[in-house]
């Protein structure tokens, strides 16, 4: 079943002046692409804590290549995602970005170099553009251009991605013990240019409680190039106040 472009990927409920999610829960059965959409762009908003575990297996010239990406975040504003490589030691491999919603740290175990700079703000006036140039405001921002990004705010890859391509639910499945539900694009527009041949592919898993992705495959010719999964999911998880603590270790270099 394909569906016509969605472009609600910005317009966000708030009542009270709290934003809330505009479908709390699908109905029983399939739902059409517009509502699972929409039931997705307002993932974040249906709890106030996450711990979460993506597994990301890319394949190329190199072999497989797998990395881990453990996310936590406590809303508003406060976000931390530790990125390592399988087969990296204890005390190296590690990446590390932490904001508290004004500030940004990063950090790399390998090369011992660090940042610490303000969030980047937001361009003005996007509230002004036609519904499909606009973009989703997270309650708690996230590494742009990431897996934790994609997988928590998946309202923009929706609206920009695959509704561009032959859209359809194809099916459900279970992926961290969680029932999903799954869509297939086929032949999305919106991607690099190596990739831009009609044999393309994106395949998600989507969370029918809370919306967020579980599970992205990329593939070319039938044969997958790219798997992310999250492997550990707990919406609501208890987490202690030093998790958002952060100082660099001595010896650190701070770029700025």
């Amino acid at each position: 079943m394909s569906t016509r472009p969605w472009d609600r990927a910005a317009l966000v409920p708030a009542r009270d002046g709290e934003r809330r999610p505009e479908v709390v829960a699908l109905d029983a059965g399939q739902p059409t692409l517009p509502e699972l959409f929409t039931f997705m762009r307002d993932a974040e908003l249906r709890w106030s804590t996450l711990r979460m575990r993506i597994e990301e297996r890319t394949f190329g010239a190199r072999g497989e290549l797998v990395v881990t990406m453990d996310v936590s975040v406590r809303h508003p504003r406060h976000a931390k995602v530790m990125t390592s490589e399988a087969g990296s030691g204890a005390s190296t491999g590690h990446e590390l970005w932490l904001s508290d919603g004004e500030t940004v740290w990063t950090y790399s175990t390998t090369h011992r170099l660090g940042t610490k700079r303000p969030i980047r703000n937001r361009p003005r006036g996007l509230e002004d553009l036609p519904g499909p140039s606009r973009v989703y405001e997270p309650l708690t921002p996230l590494p742009m251009e990431t897996l934790p990004e994609l997988f928590i705010h998946p309202a923009g890859y929706c609206q920009n991605v695959l509704v561009t391509g032959d859209c359809a639910i194809t099916g459900t499945d279970r992926v961290a013990g969680r029932e999903a539900i799954v869509v297939e694009s086929l032949h999305p527009r919106t991607i690099e240019r190596a990739a831009d041949r009609p044999d393309f592919a994106v395949e998600l898993a989507v969370d029918r409680l809370d919306g967020v992705i579980l599970r992205l495959v990329k593939s070319i010719g039938g044969e997958a190039t790219r798997i992310a999964e999250v492997v550990h999911y707990q919406p609501e998880a208890p987490l202690p106040p030093s998790t958002f603590d952060f100082e660099f270790p001595e010896g650190a270099t701070t770029l700025y």
